[in-house]
């Protein structure tokens, strides 16, 4: 990637951050004090440890707990084996190094890495695109309304830089670095299921190309060695925290805290929390099956339809495997929104820069357009989900 290029992508997107800073520090005075949580008169950096950033704050600050704390009812309460240790790892030694308080390194660590994580779409993208289409498409990725995040203590930041990593590797057939990083998104974030299916997608893809480039057996070998990272980093975290307890499902437990019925249920919820978000329409029963379903179809059209076709194969893959897996793993609510940016690669699909004749003519003024509703609607999640009304209120 050229230096113009490097610099124009630091520029966009630090612009947006800025923007999207001002946005919280203006919420900040309708935050109301929260001992747990803020001091006594919240600011700008209040905002970026609140909700699950008070947990990362709590790791950096104190570590894990040795053993599962159990609840009043002998069930296993909710704690910080919960949230994966990479971030506020990074974090704790930061604060070591420099002195200085978790909600600055915290979210100075987060508008970094979400910086690195814009500039390697960029690099993802222009492999098939114009630099321009490339800027444009990370630009609404940027603006997206839950981008915030990727400026405060949460590790949204550090996903979508690992997983954009991991993607390049794949797609430049560079298959070591690829089962190395695949470690390390396991470790970052529970979202390393997803890179199984779409390694297998690229290993097809390469399969078809052997007559013209033959495979080899030191690369089947490393091919092999991206498989078996990308496998170990679903259960690395997990069994780190088996051993570090003595509970074999210890994680699977602690997850299962945050549920009412402290279960995990696969698939649980989207029919019934989308028929409570349609609660006020005439016929929630009837109109929540009709918009999943129009939701499941219109991302598979716009992912497999011919205008996404310059993603490849790879970045297709991951446009499905990664929705499928929430669809699977995660409670449907209010989180979605944030669950939802590491699908950077669709932003090229909407602003119709990944046709296979090139970016659709319109390309600019709907960029601009998704830009400015993107940032509108920042506003939006920010007084709706992040600022927390107290005693109880939405997560973000």
């Amino acid at each position: 990637m050229s230096r113009s290029l490097l610099l124009r992508a630091t520029l966009l997107y630090l612009a947006v951050r800025l923007v999207s800073g001002v946005l919280l520090w203006h919420a900040s005075a309708g935050q109301v004090p929260y001992p747990a949580w803020t001091g006594p008169h919240p600011g700008y950096l209040d905002m970026t440890v609140l909700w699950d950033g008070s947990w990362y704050r709590k790791i950096a600050e104190g570590g894990y707990p040795a053993t599962l704390p159990l609840d009043p009812d002998g069930q296993v309460s909710q704690n910080a084996l919960a949230f994966f240790p990479v971030y506020p790892l990074l974090c704790r030694g930061l604060m070591a190094l420099t002195g200085l308080s978790f909600p600055l390194v915290g979210s100075t660590v987060s508008l970094l890495l979400g910086l690195a994580a814009a500039l390697v779409i960029v690099a993802l993208f222009v492999r098939r695109m114009s630099p321009s289409v490339a800027l444009g498409a990370m630009l609404v990725w940027a603006a997206f309304p839950s981008s915030p995040v990727l400026q405060i203590a949460y590790t949204e930041s550090l996903a979508c830089l690992v997983v954009a990593g991991w993607l390049w590797l794949v797609v430049e057939r560079r298959w070591l670095g690829a089962g190395a990083l695949a470690l390390l998104v396991g470790l970052s974030r529970p979202i390393a299921a997803p890179l199984c299916i779409v390694l297998a997608v690229a290993f097809v893809a390469r399969w078809r190309r052997r007559d013209e480039a033959p495979l080899r057996r030191p690369e089947l070998v490393r091919m092999g060695a991206s498989a078996v990272g990308a496998v170990l980093a679903v259960v690395l975290w997990p069994a780190i925290v088996a051993w570090r307890t003595g509970v074999p499902d210890a994680f699977t437990q602690t997850q299962a805290a945050w549920r009412a019925d402290h279960a995990i249920q696969w698939f649980s919820g989207w029919l019934s929390i989308t028929e409570w978000a349609l609660r006020d329409t005439p016929r929630p029963v009837v109109y929540a099956p009709v918009l999943l379903t129009g939701v499941v179809a219109g991302l598979m059209t716009a992912v497999l339809g011919p205008w996404a076709r310059r993603l490849g194969p790879e970045l297709r893959a991951w446009s499905l495997a990664y929705p499928a897996y929430l669809a699977v793993a995660i409670d449907p609510f209010t989180s979605v929104f944030r669950f939802a940016l590491p699908l950077f690669s669709l932003g090229a699909v909407l602003i119709g820069g990944a046709r296979p004749e090139g970016p659709s003519r319109w390309w600019v003024a709907r960029t601009a357009a998704l830009v400015v509703v993107g940032i509108a609607l920042q506003v939006l999640w920010i007084d709706k989900l992040l600022v927390f009304h107290p005693p109880t209120d939405y997560p973000p």
